[in-house]
């Protein structure tokens, strides 16, 4: 079981690398406006039912709590369950788009388009829930970490599949969306099985053990920022893209050799607990030898019982009706609405930006893949040092929500201001906030509101960032883009196409920070406990 812990561990690292099609939407938006005959309002309402269907999971997270409930009368129910019911909605939506976009059926309604984009982004939410919840119930006391890390890859997800697309399929983005709804599904339903819920008693070594996961993500996140900037600054020649693309197929299969050698030492530590086990009673003198001495057993005993569910003690369990009744919920909802929503709007559009402003195409394909970094590096960093910092100093995690909105509202005016290089220096810290969202608010779900149903709360906030960017971007970028174009093949050219958008987002984050200070204040008593208690186990 220990063994099969950490082999589930690396098994979802491989599905999230694989899953976040969505965030590829600026490689394929092109050629699905050009080919639909869409004005930039229709593509943004299409790619707001993306969006909801990335981010709108209560399906998935009621199906995993049926699926834990199934489990306790039957072993064989189990995430794979989940896996098997996003597998199946992210072939037929990406299909039924590839087929429209080729010609091979009608065009179809936009209706229709919105509801095959929607089934498509769905299935990332029920491969999210399958492995974000079983890593945080099998790793319970690095929840921040591990939440980082599974979130960090899916953040990677977008620019790993961009390098597949550049290497194989460059210039043919109809030939990617094949491949959207081909590799995410068969990678999960190959490795569905081996994402299951351990009960097992965390160790000291299971940071050590993580940080290694981390490093690998560092390393891969690293590596794919210098070949984005090689491409851009030098371009690389096609067989330079087959062997770095060999190299970074490499780095992602690392996560099983973390998971090897974390079996190997405890299949190691426990023979040598058993041979202790076995050899204590005799290590008394006289007759009394005989008799196994259990009281500093029993309190190690009560220690690791403790120390498992202290966080179950601190926190009150609550399902999703209870906790829409409280104030906290709607805090994080609104705080999310704001930052989520402006963040993805920015990323909906941030190719379209780049063209008012003059950048290449290669320069767009370079800045959509570099948000997959930025969106990385918030994910990863904002659940890591929140661990950290939480562990070391009791800082709560809402500070963080508040410190990144707050630098996310300085990333919108630099993006609408329109300077040479504007969107670059804009990207970074929009993506690095938006992405510190996505590792900061299921770990703060579960804090405040338990684990037992964390998969359903937090995918219920997770919908403030569809309906954020259903408002920002259709009610707010696309009507004032369609108000500044020119008239000619419904393009708009130049800062003023928007500059008023991006200024009014960053008022929205500013509105965002104030709510997640209050978020903050009120939950000051919550996190002073679960610290108090997190040092006592």
């Amino acid at each position: 079981m220990e063994a099969g812990r950490w082999i589930a561990a690396a098994a979802t690292i491989w599905i999230q690398c694989s899953c976040g099609a969505s965030y590829a939407f600026g490689i394929y938006s092109p050629i699905l406006k050009s080919s639909q005959g869409y004005d930039q309002s229709t593509l943004d309402t299409i790619s707001v039912f993306k969006d909801i269907g990335a981010n709108a999971g209560i399906l998935s997270g009621l199906l995993y709590s049926a699926v834990c409930r199934r489990r306790r009368h039957s072993p064989l129910w189990g995430p794979w369950v989940v896996h098997a019911a996003g597998a199946v909605q992210c072939f037929v939506g990406y299909f039924f788009v590839w087929l429209a976009i080729t010609g091979a059926i009608p065009r179809p309604h936009v209706p229709v388009m919105c509801l095959f984009m929607f089934l498509a982004a769905h299935a990332q939410t029920f491969f999210n829930t399958a492995n974000v919840v079983t890593a945080v119930q099998n790793f319970p006391h690095y929840s921040g970490t591990i939440v980082g890390i599974m979130k960090g890859f899916l953040g990677l997800s977008g620019a790993v599949l961009i390098q597949v697309y550049q290497t194989l399929f460059a210039g043919e983005p109809t030939t990617f969306l094949l491949m959207l709804a081909l590799l995410p599904t068969l990678v999960s339903l190959v490795l569905m099985f081996l994402v299951r819920v351990h009960h097992i008693r965390s160790s000291d070594h299971d940071k050590l053990y993580l940080n290694e996961f981390s490093l690998i993500s560092m390393i891969v996140a690293m590596y794919l920022m210098l070949l984005i900037l090689l491409n851009n600054i030098f371009g690389l020649s096609q067989w330079s893209r087959a062997l770095t693309l060999a190299l970074l197929l490499i780095l992602l299969s690392s996560p099983i050799y973390v998971a090897i050698k974390a079996q190997k030492h405890n299949f190691n530590y426990g023979l040598s607990q058993t041979s202790s086990t076995l050899k204590s009673p005799f290590m008394k003198h006289g007759h009394e030898s005989m008799e196994p001495d259990n009281s500093e057993n029993g309190i190690q005993q009560y220690k690791g019982t403790t120390s498992e569910t202290s966080l179950d003690d601190v926190v009150e369990e609550l399902n999703l009706l209870q906790a829409m009744k409280t104030l906290n919920f709607w805090l994080l909802f609104v705080a999310m609405l704001c930052g989520m929503g402006s963040g993805l709007a920015t990323i909906n559009n941030i190719s379209q930006i780049g063209e008012s402003l003059g950048y290449t195409p290669r320069e767009r394909s370079t800045l959509v893949s570099l948000w997959s970094i930025w969106n990385f590096l918030g994910r990863f960093g904002a659940g890591y040092i929140s661990d950290v910092l939480m562990h070391a100093r009791g800082w709560a995690r809402p500070l963080f929500m508040t410190l990144t909105l707050a630098a996310m509202t300085a990333g919108h005016v630099i993006v609408g201001s329109g300077f040479p290089g504007n969107l670059y220096v804009g990207s970074v810290l929009v993506g690095v906030c938006y992405g510190s969202q996505w590792s900061l608010m299921p770990t703060v779900t579960s804090e405040i509101f338990g684990v037992q149903h964390m998969g359903t709360i937090f995918n219920t906030i997770a919908i403030a960032s569809p309906l954020g960017s259903y408002i920002l971007s259709v009610r707010v970028i696309g009507y004032i883009y369609d108000k500044e174009e020119s008239g000619v093949g419904n393009s708009c050219t130049g800062t003023h196409c928007f500059m008023l958008s991006f200024f009014i987002l960053a008022c929205v984050s500013l509105f965002g920070f104030l709510v997640a200070l209050a978020l903050m204040v009120k939950t000051r008593g919550i996190y002073a406990g679960i610290v108090r208690r997190r040092m006592l186990s």
